[in-house]
């Protein structure tokens, strides 16, 4: 991969085997469906590139979005790359209500392992394109993503509804946590320059004084 970003930032995509991580990877790189099933062997990755403003200036953005394989016998291989990862995807697949009933698993371990208590996450119900297979209702996946405080969407892999609109707002959610951790580190070096500076003056003033 060429250096030619200002920012590379990484996404982790976690769900059940079988939700369409891959297909919805896919779809919003290439813009390519395959109707074919392949299942995920430990873990693959996607890239793509963006152009964000960030402070007022147009940066380029290397997104690396990571496919984890759902199967439980893979799952330890790919903890390790939560710690790695700055915004999270976790997908269900509408037509499969085990996969909607996990989605309290695939949270508990980004609780388990993320970098922060309070990583920036996304819900994705997949497979929106199959209304007669549904079983999981759009009342039940907004009231999970509203018990959870996480933004929605509902897409599909197949036509690439809303693909683009939830990385885009994962991208948004990860931009502004960048910009206030840097605008917090600009106040809190000011404050302790500031505090430096005090600190001076009063050893200068007692000279002066005696």
């Amino acid at each position: 991969m060429d250096g030619d970003f200002d920012y590379l930032i990484k996404f982790l995509c976690i769900g059940n085997s079988g939700v369409g991580k891959t297909s919805f990877l896919n779809q919003f790189t290439n813009g390519t469906f395959d109707t074919r099933f392949y299942s995920t062997v430990g873990i693959d990755f996607a890239v793509k590139k963006l152009i964000y403003k960030i402070h007022g200036q147009n940066r380029r953005l290397c997104l690396q979005i990571w496919d984890t394989a759902g199967q439980e016998r893979f799952r330890s291989l790919t903890t390790a790359y939560y710690r790695e990862s700055m915004g999270f995807i976790v997908m269900f697949d509408l037509t499969d209500e085990q996969s909607f009933l996990d989605i309290r698993y695939w949270l508990e371990q980004l609780r388990l392992y993320a970098y922060c208590d309070n990583p920036d996450i996304i819900l994705c119900g997949n497979k929106s394109d199959l209304p007669l297979e549904r079983v999981v209702s759009e009342e039940d996946a907004d009231g999970t993503a509203a018990r959870y405080g996480l933004p929605y969407f509902e897409t599909s892999a197949a036509t690439g509804s809303n693909v683009s609109a939830s990385i885009e707002m994962l991208v948004d959610l990860v931009i502004k946590k960048m910009e206030s951790t840097s605008e917090q580190a600009i106040l809190d070096s000011r404050s302790s320059k500031k505090r430096i500076l005090s600190k001076t003056d009063g050893q200068e003033n007692s000279k002066c004084f005696c």
